[in-house]
């Protein structure tokens, strides 16, 4: 049987180092607290437009938020 090689992923970061700096990288508490997918990207981006995407990336995790308000509050909102 081939021997596989075990890469901690945790250890390296495609794509840059913007949250190599954390002493919690976003994906482990976004994982360890079971947090859904658009408020997970809500903090994804809002941790890192500071080292990587800036305003672009806040801008993203508002349209995020702004998908979690229709989607969750749309009956709400349509009421008022």
């Amino acid at each position: 049987m081939e021997k596989v090689t075990y890469n901690d992923p945790w250890k390296t970061q495609e794509g840059g180092n913007h949250y190599k700096n954390f002493k919690i990288q976003p994906a482990d508490f976004i994982h360890a607290n079971n947090i859904p997918y658009l408020e997970g990207n809500v903090i994804k981006y809002i941790c890192r437009h500071r080292t990587k995407g800036g305003l672009q990336d806040l801008r993203k995790a508002q349209h995020y938020i702004e998908l979690l308000i229709d989607l969750e509050y749309r009956n709400q909102l349509a009421g008022e």
